[in-house]
């Protein structure tokens, strides 16, 4: 083999270098703001929710071997999850919507990958201290203090992570009884599993992979560049204002200078999570925290120019070009999103306490029984309330029909689907033959309670009887 195929050329090298850590580093501003707030709100919810009871049910609980999802007071059950696909078209909608409209701002303000980076950032912040701290400490040798910090900072990262994945496991089993039992090393297998699987996941993610699950294991990034054009806003740099870049000192004059309005001071680097420099351009790697234009604007109000040089604009905008940000295809996405909310409401409030299905007999499509004709039927009731319903049946539609079976109340547990066979019977000398429709009633006992009504057709023979 000749020396030149044993030598690997700078660009070959180049694709086997290791990513260099990200040092973000701690930046105020209005965006900033938002994005604490955001944060604050989305982990209050997290953490709080599980422990809130309602009527004596936690106020969000997915009770997986009951078959039971409370969900602020309203209790769901498995013949619910069509209103599961709503949500989900909901949440895609929505996607599309913001996306359109401003970029990734699910990635920058919402998403549990950038909200809980910032709670291990914090930690990280607080146990090893600032940026240029954190950079330092990595590179010096091993001494007491330096063990000290790693040990405060994983001692915080880890009793988060456990934290992070019990509350996680707590939405799924009762967290006042979850908590207890895993004090006491006799909680359920599952339980311990995803215990400690979503606390490592979180540990994982949060605590080191960081930007690398944004850069390259989030599909969104990848295809997020169909869902917004050129009028979407956008982070961006103005190069026309910025360029050329230099050093300079405040007081100093750029024009004489022959400088853009960008110090190259590299603070839109040094704050961003991801490690990109937003003046080369629209990146995928760009999550749209807008940290960047917190930092800039800071720097240009030490130096006197204009606000802006980093800010939310459209591709549009800089190119001088026409800009429409309220443009037909947001309209379209806010339609269609609008109508789908609607719809999830209507469904909602329109909800059956109890519902039932008449299912034909397969194997008798009708049957005699002296004067009179009987037909066999299948009664599926589902209650969807938290208390036991005793309800009485009756039918309609036809003259003299009547409830031969079941005779008494139906009493269907709460949560639970029950199946009940049913015949009915017409007299024989009262009905026209062919299927005739006929209405089922189910009533509760009390007459204040959940009512429900289904249609069926009742067969009536013709000819010889």
């Amino acid at each position: 083999m000749s020396n030149a195929s044993k030598t690997e050329s700078p660009e070959e090298l180049a694709l086997y270098v290791k990513a260099p850590k990200v040092y973000p580093r701690e930046v105020s501003g209005r965006f900033s703001r938002l994005r604490v707030l955001a944060a604050w709100v989305l982990l209050g919810l997290f953490y709080v929710l599980p422990w809130i009871n309602l009527d004596g049910t936690q106020i969000v609980l997915f009770d997986l071997p009951a078959r039971e999802f409370h969900v602020f007071g309203l209790t769901f059950w498995p013949q619910d999850f069509f209103m599961l696909a709503l949500l989900l078209a909901i949440a895609a909608i929505s996607l599309f919507f913001f996306t359109a409209l401003a970029g990734r701002l699910w990635c920058g303000y919402a998403c549990p990958q950038t909200v809980w980076t910032e709670v291990f950032l914090w930690m990280e912040r607080f146990a090893e201290g600032p940026r240029n701290k954190r950079m330092r400490l990595d590179k010096a040798p091993w001494t007491a203090e330096k063990v000290r910090k790693k040990a405060l900072k994983q001692f915080l990262f880890i009793t988060f992570s456990l934290w992070t994945g019990i509350t996680f496991v707590g939405f799924f089993t009762p967290i006042r009884e979850l908590v207890p039992s895993l004090m006491a090393f006799n909680a359920g297998g599952w339980e311990v599993f995803w215990t400690f699987f979503y606390g490592f996941a979180t540990y994982g993610n949060a605590g080191y992979l960081r930007e690398q699950v944004c850069k390259y294991m989030c599909p969104y990034a990848r295809f997020q560049s169909a869902m917004f054009d050129d009028d979407s806003l956008v982070i961006s740099y103005d190069r026309e204002r910025g360029e050329p870049r230099g050093k300079r000192r405040k007081d100093a004059d750029k024009d004489a200078l022959g400088l853009g309005d960008c110090i190259e001071c590299q603070g839109c680097v040094q704050v961003c999570p991801t490690g990109i420099d937003i003046r080369d351009g629209l990146q995928i790697e760009c999550i749209a925290c807008a940290a960047c234009i917190d930092v800039c604007d800071e720097v240009m109000d030490k130096m006197g120019y204009p606000r802006g040089l980093i800010r939310y604009t459209t591709e549009n905008a800089l190119a001088h070009k026409p800009t429409r940000v309220l443009r037909p295809r947001l309209f379209i996405y806010l339609g269609v999103l609008l109508a789908l909310v609607a719809l999830f409401g209507l469904v909602l409030t329109g909800r059956e306490a109890v519902h039932v299905d008449v299912l034909r007999d397969r194997n008798a499509l009708y049957r005699m029984a002296g004067a009179e004709i009987e037909n066999p039927f299948s009664l599926k009731i589902t209650n969807r309330t938290e208390q036991v319903q005793r309800l009485s049946l009756s039918a309609s539609g036809l003259e003299g029909l009547r409830v031969v079976t079941p005779t008494g109340a139906i009493e269907v547990p709460a949560g639970e689907v029950v199946d009940r066979p049913m015949t009915l019977s017409v007299p024989a000398d009262q009905a026209g033959p062919g299927m005739q429709t006929i209405e089922i009633r189910l009533r509760a006992e009390d007459d204040e309670g959940p009512q429900a009504t289904a249609e069926t057709r009742f067969f009536v023979p013709s000819g010889d009887r």
